[in-house]
């Protein structure tokens, strides 16, 4: 007969615990936190702006000391918000304009807003965008001394650009400091060509005189068969630029994205546009959005707008040395979610800071162009998929991002959240010249004009080599 084993109670009342303990649900510290983005990217500041779908593309003003931050507004909310970021952990919206009488305007209202600095005073361009059938149809950008701030009362609305001719307003814009000194203004246009309007123009003397050019957009079948689709009305044939000089070259050169694919022309002189190359033929690309290229001119990322389209990197030097009449596929892809949709993005070399609609931030390296990949993320849109705008529904989620050179700050806007500051481990800011580069960005400088005023690239052994001019 075997002898009964004896068990403490303290054995049993301890295996009974952790029995309790392994059944029992976690306390809220205990909890894991949802993950929203990769480790080394780091929220400094958001900001809910309202209702969904009614933010839009986004700017920030480049000097430390100013801190501000212009965030476009849509339908209803048609205007901007100015948010102040000198502390972005006490970020918040210091200055808000809505068009007078929106109820009377029909189409998607404010998109594209960008500042410059002129004569030693700011100002903002924001662009606007209204349908036929309601008020300002003609209006495509209205423009505001913004010097004054952070004081709201000195924010001053100094002209309107209107254009009878091409109606339904500046879808994109974008803002360039000339190698001849001026300051001008890019737009879309319902036609085929790109507007550029002299901003010292428009500041000294008003609207009437300040359209001094327009970059054509090349023919091509793609562009016919959307003016037989469209007989009773002009066509917008380009959908966003960019402009950056070209230190190699001595060049002003403008990247438009439109209808068939990429185009690429010096801008030297405003007068005689001179297309250097195109991207067309593209499988995948009937319609090109936003192109921006290295600072180098060398690679572009090119963004078309449709579900599962990738971003898409070329290697311009064939089209641009002559060897191709044009360049008819990329040499890599990048995407953050092969089911969605990625949007606008900023070259920061070798990364690149896109707004990714549904998947929020994004950001990627192409220091060797055939091989990106993916460094940081952060979701800023937890919606569900597929309920936003464009064919597709595919488009909500984060719109428009930016950076700040001086010190890597990150923003973004998004469509549903709102207002998002973030910074990346390891990038304390941006110098194209620490990279091997030329100092090349959207960020331009205002006061000494861009990298080629200052300095020049030449040859010598076959090395390029940077001196003062």
């Amino acid at each position: 007969m075997k002898k009964p084993q004896v068990v403490h109670l303290a054995v049993v009342l301890a295996v009974a615990s952790g029995m309790l303990l392994l059944c029992a649900p976690q306390s809220r510290a205990q909890q894991a936190e949802p993950k929203f983005g990769s480790d080394n990217i780091e929220v400094l500041a958001h900001i809910p702006l309202g209702a969904p779908l009614s933010v839009a593309d986004i700017d920030m003003e480049q000097e430390l000391d100013r801190p501000f931050v212009y965030v476009a507004r849509m339908f209803d909310e048609a205007g901007f918000d100015v948010i102040d970021i000198g502390d972005p952990e006490s970020a918040k919206v210091i200055y808000s304009w809505r068009i007078e009488n929106v109820e009377l305007h029909r189409g998607t209202g404010a998109m594209d807003p960008k500042t410059f600095k002129l004569d030693g005073r700011y100002y903002l361009v924001q662009s606007m965008q209204f349908n036929a059938g309601g008020a300002d149809h003609d209006l495509g950008a209205v423009v505001f001394d913004v010097t004054g701030l952070p004081d709201p009362k000195k924010v001053k609305e100094i002209g309107r650009i209107r254009e009878p001719e091409t109606p339904r307003g500046f879808h994109n814009i974008f803002i360039y400091k000339h190698s001849d000194g001026r300051v001008l203004l890019f737009s879309t246009v319902s036609g085929p060509f790109a507007n550029v309007y002299d901003l010292g123009i428009f500041v000294r003397d008003g609207p009437e005189h300040a359209r001094v050019a327009r970059i054509p957009i090349p023919d091509s079948p793609e562009m016919a068969a959307r003016q037989a689709a469209n007989p009773d009305r002009s066509v917008r044939a380009y959908h966003d630029m960019y402009a950056g000089y070209d230190p190699a070259t001595g060049q002003d050169k403008f990247y438009g994205g439109g209808v068939g694919g990429y185009y690429i022309y010096d801008i030297s002189r405003l007068d005689e546009p001179k297309l250097l190359t195109s991207i067309t033929g593209v499988a995948g690309v009937r319609r090109g959005h936003t192109f921006t290229p290295t600072p180098d001119g060398r690679y572009a990322v090119g963004e078309t707008e449709y579900q599962y389209a990738p971003l898409r990197i070329f290697d311009m030097k064939p089209g641009l040395d002559g060897e191709v009449a044009t360049i008819r596929q990329p040499i890599a892809a990048w995407t953050a979610n092969w089911k969605n949709l990625t949007h606008n993005h900023e070259v920061r070399w070798p990364y690149v800071f896109v707004s990714g609609y549904e998947d929020g931030l994004q950001i990627f390296n192409m220091q060797d162009p055939t091989n990106p990949f993916t460094v940081g993320y952060y979701d800023t849109f937890q919606g569900k998929h597929k309920t936003g705008m464009c064919r597709s529904r595919i488009c909500n989620g984060a719109f428009g991002v930016d950076v700040r050179n001086a010190d890597g700050l990150i923003v973004l806007s998004d469509m549903a959240s709102g207002f998002w500051a973030f910074s990346m481990e390891g990038f304390e800011g941006w110098d194209g010249h620490g990279w091997g580069m030329p100092n090349i960005s959207s960020a331009q400088d205002w006061d000494n004009g861009p990298e080629g005023k200052e300095r020049s690239v030449t040859l010598r052994d076959g090395k390029a080599s940077v001196g003062s001019q």
